[in-house]
């Protein structure tokens, strides 16, 4: 089996077992927006995960797994099983300790975090110290991500993809089981959410430990802070913090300037944006998690042929799903986000507010599934600077937008503002990449950009005829004709998109049949040991 046949058989795996996790995901919103709409209750909520979360991308599956995986690759490729979990368990046990000291002083320090993300929620009273209660209880949460997130990089690293993109149901199994569980003992009921986040995080972690014990894994309390791979792990992780986590800290931006619009409009940019996550979670990031360990395993024998052949490949399969997915988004905003959402204490007018803020995240969506397949390339060739520079570089211009568009389109130009400033921050990766391991293939990418375009523009203008001639009355249309309305409009335009893809010869929509093709099939699992020269596939 070829390098690009294991690529394409696991990124088929991960989506796949990322599909349901995302699938619960939408039903946590759903959850969200019958229980607690848009208003006091979820602004609260959303403005306190938000600092955890931020976190999270740091310490956990961002800046951490980018640092940790070519490194414990070239360890577990050059010097065997025992040098790579010695150096798992010293990043185990000295993540233990930073978090621990984070997490204290989150706690301590929790109502001015508050003030400092959220401070438009002062105008509204008892908004402030219900999230400062909320960002209390969920402050942990960062700790039992973070461990997941090694066990995540190890496993990814032996080649096991599927278990870690399971992992993230479980979190979303503990908030939605929280939804009816422990809610109802609450007041208000909002807390008992915070503590199924805590469960879920402690589910996520405690799936993978019977794999990575499979492997050969054991916990030891050891440390060595002098250790060369976690100090090289150390190095690498500092400016991937600013590399990997631009998304996050220009939501996090958006998030404070959004506290200060009128009230909903965090909630309208958190269920928008995490809507558009979908195609991002299952498509992009799959592609990034598995193509990690693979440029990885390249970098470290100094293959830089290969780097490049499994980047340009995985580039082309980010714009065959993704593309089309950003065009049926923004083409079918309202009638999702109407099916999804629009149910309890989530009215129509939230609908229409929601599905606009969506569109213009769509518009973001491309750009941050190369961030998300791109950055890490860096890593594993040792270049820590461009991830930093040019992430500082989308920030300024992320904020600066922010401020320029906030007064105009209110909660909107904020949406815009991200994915412009997602954007810039792609471009510059692309450019500098193919100036470090370059020169691409212009003209390949281009052939295969224009066609999956093309293809994905004639799906997007049949949904909108569609839409055009059987568009009912979302406001009072019942949850069956809104059903039907999405499942119709999907049909068609995945039916669409294959046909002209295939009329126009498009050659990644063969990679995606043979992706599920390679799931039925058996599947040989193997291990990096010293002097192979590809990963193990599972």
């Amino acid at each position: 089996m070829t390098q690009e046949d294991k690529i394409v058989k696991s990124t088929g795996i991960v989506s796949s077992a990322t599909l349901l996790s995302r699938i619960l995901g939408l039903v946590r919103e759903q959850m969200f927006a019958y229980l607690f709409g848009a208003g006091f209750s979820m602004d609260a909520f959303i403005a306190a995960f938000r600092i955890p979360h931020l976190l999270r991308d740091l310490f956990a599956e961002g800046a951490l797994a980018t640092a940790f995986v070519p490194v414990f690759t070239e360890h577990l490729t050059n010097k065997g099983k025992e040098e790579a979990f010695y150096l798992g368990n010293l990043v185990i046990n000295t993540l233990l300790i930073a978090l621990s000291l984070v997490i204290i002083l989150g706690v301590v320090f929790a109502p001015f975090l508050v003030q400092l993300i959220a401070p438009g929620f002062g105008e509204v009273a008892g908004k402030i110290e219900l999230t400062t209660k909320l960002t209390r209880i969920l402050f942990p949460f960062l700790a039992l991500v973070s461990l997941a997130a090694v066990i995540m990089g190890m496993l990814n690293s032996f080649g096991h993809f599927a278990t870690p993109a399971l992992a993230p149901t479980m979190f979303n199994v503990g908030i939605i089981a929280s939804g009816f569980v422990l809610c109802p003992f609450f007041d208000p009921p909002i807390l008992g959410i915070a503590l199924g986040a805590l469960l879920g995080g402690l589910g996520q972690l405690g799936v993978q430990i019977p794999k990575v014990r499979k492997q050969g894994f054991r916990y030891r309390p050891v440390l060595n802070f002098k250790h060369p791979g976690l100090r090289r792990i150390l190095v690498l992780m500092t400016p991937a913090v600013f590399g990997i986590a631009s998304t996050q800290i220009n939501i996090f931006v958006a998030t404070y300037l959004a506290s200060l619009l009128p009230q909903g409009s965090v909630s309208y940019l958190s269920y928008s944006f995490r809507l558009m996550y979908f195609p991002l979670g299952i498509f992009g990031v799959a592609i990034a998690t598995v193509t990690l360990p693979f440029v990885s395993a390249h970098a470290a024998k100094n293959r830089m042929d290969e780097v490049l052949s499994t980047f340009s490949s995985s580039l082309k399969l980010v714009f065959f799903l993704i593309i089309p997915s950003t065009i049926f988004l923004m083409v079918a905003a309202e009638q999702i986000i109407a099916l999804l959402f629009q149910h309890g204490r989530f009215q129509y007018m939230d609908t229409v507010a929601t599905s606009k803020a969506l569109i213009l995240y769509s518009l973001g969506l491309l750009g941050f599934a190369v961030i998300r397949v791109t950055a890490p390339v860096f890593y594993s060739l040792k270049d820590t600077k461009t991830p930093v520079i040019t992430s500082a570089i989308s920030v300024a211009i992320n904020v600066i937008l922010n401020i320029i568009l906030m007064r105009p389109l209110g909660y909107l130009g904020l949406a815009l503002a991200t994915s412009t400033a997602g954007w810039v921050n792609a471009a510059l990766l692309l450019w500098r990449l193919d100036k470090r391991i370059g020169p691409f293939d212009l003209r390949n990418l281009f052939k295969a950009l224009s066609r999956i375009f093309l293809a994905s523009l004639c799906t997007g203008l049949l949904v909108w005829v569609f839409f055009t001639l059987y568009q009912p009355d979302l406001s009072i249309a019942p949850l069956s004709q809104r059903i039907l309305l999405v499942l119709v409009a999907l049909g068609l335009g995945l039916l669409a998109y294959v046909w002209v893809c295939h009329r126009l010869k498009v050659e990644e929509l063969k990679r995606v049949f043979d992706i599920f093709k390679g799931i039925r099939k058996p599947v040989n699992r193997g291990n990096i040991r010293r002097g192979d020269n590809d990963l193990g596939s599972q």
